[in-house]
């Protein structure tokens, strides 16, 4: 994000042209002392095969109307997910007015989730590398966010300030370009991973708790809940097992069931509890406080998503969130948030 150019970095298993990191100043957010937090964030998407090559007719949000299951989740603990929407959501009136109704009602937030095979102007070839909005040129990906903050702002009366790239796809210009079109807040940063196998960004010097893009009061950012376990947890071990020669030796899984070095992330979708009990327990003793939940909106239909493909695995999907926020809400005495109200507690500070 930002304006600052793209440098090079040289991961041994990355094609040559995705060697490249997002090089950007980060100052650390400071969020009062206090209880731990807790946001939600859905990733509200259309339907497609995700083992299939990226297609533009794959627009079907039929998912859409079944996100009140998770809704009677949150809206009695008080968690107000935010829904990042992509353009064929945005763009399909039964759907948008169903998170509206949400979103009106003080239930839930809306912002943006850019794919750009998806998402007007449609001038780029459809790859895996043009899947990254911020591989775009600078001008093209400008011209998708503001398709997609337009077509938000038409269907639900609200310029969206947040924005989760698909993806995880930032670039050196995106930050340039949300800040030209309003926003204030980015959901994008996947810590501890490194996404250049397909010409994605490269987020391991990434930091996992919330920061500055810019400086104070610039570009809130909040990244994904990504982080470790175990009594040798940290980024070099585990950088180390995911070396070629590592995973031939097979080292992060025995590096996990040894107890030693587990990385996860906080999302249902391939984690299962313990591990989530495990990641949580060990970033709190770690310092860190924000936590934010995340999931595909498809995950609530069942055949939508490799996580979700039965009315019992939705069952115990659901049943897996419902678990997830009594743990982190009860037992660790977590108090549910928004990336708004994050922002706004960093900037008093």
């Amino acid at each position: 994000m930002g304006s600052i150019p793209a440098r090079t970095s040289t991961p041994a298993d990355a094609p040559e042209h995705t060697r490249h990191v997002i090089d950007d100043p980060r100052l650390p957010a400071q969020i009062p002392a206090g209880q731990p937090l807790l946001q939600v964030v859905v990733d509200t998407e259309e339907e497609f095969d995700w083992h299939a090559p990226f297609n533009r007719a794959s627009t079907t949000v039929s998912n859409i109307a079944a996100q009140h299951l998770g809704q009677a989740i949150f809206a009695p603990l008080g968690l107000r997910p935010t829904y990042v929407i992509d353009y064929p959501v945005a763009a399909t009136p039964e759907a948008a007015a169903t998170l509206a109704a949400f979103v009106h009602a003080g239930q839930a937030l809306v912002g943006t989730h850019l794919h750009p095979w998806v998402t007007p102007p449609h001038s780029e070839a459809v790859t895996a590398f043009n899947s990254y909005a911020g591989n775009l040129p600078a001008e093209l990906e400008y011209a998708k966010l503001a398709t997609m903050t337009e077509t938000i702002e038409a269907g639900f009366g609200i310029r969206p300030r947040i924005f989760k790239a698909g993806r995880y796809g930032l670039g050196p210009h995106t930050g340039a370009s949300l800040r030209a079109l309003g926003y204030s807040i980015d959901l994008s940063a996947l810590p501890f991973t490194n996404l250049g196998a397909d010409g994605g960004p490269d987020f391991r010097g990434w930091p996992a708790a919330p920061f500055w893009a810019g400086g104070v009061d610039d570009l809130f950012c909040i990244p994904m809940t990504r982080g470790f376990s175990g009594r040798l947890r940290g980024p070099r071990l585990y950088s180390a097992a995911m070396s070629k020669q590592g995973r031939r030796l097979r080292l992060p899984g025995l590096l996990a069931r040894a107890g030693l070095c587990e990385r996860a992330t906080l999302t249902p979708e391939g984690v299962d509890f313990p591990a989530h009990k495990r990641l949580l327990r060990a970033m709190l003793e770690d310092g860190h406080r924000v936590f934010t939940l995340s999931y595909h909106s498809p995950s609530l239909v069942p055949g939508h998503t490799p996580y979700v493909r039965s009315i019992a695995e939705r069952d115990a999907f659901l049943d897996h969130l419902r678990r997830l926020a009594d743990f982190i809400l009860g037992d660790l005495n977590a108090r549910p948030t928004t990336p708004i109200e994050l922002r706004a507690l960093a900037s008093t500070v």
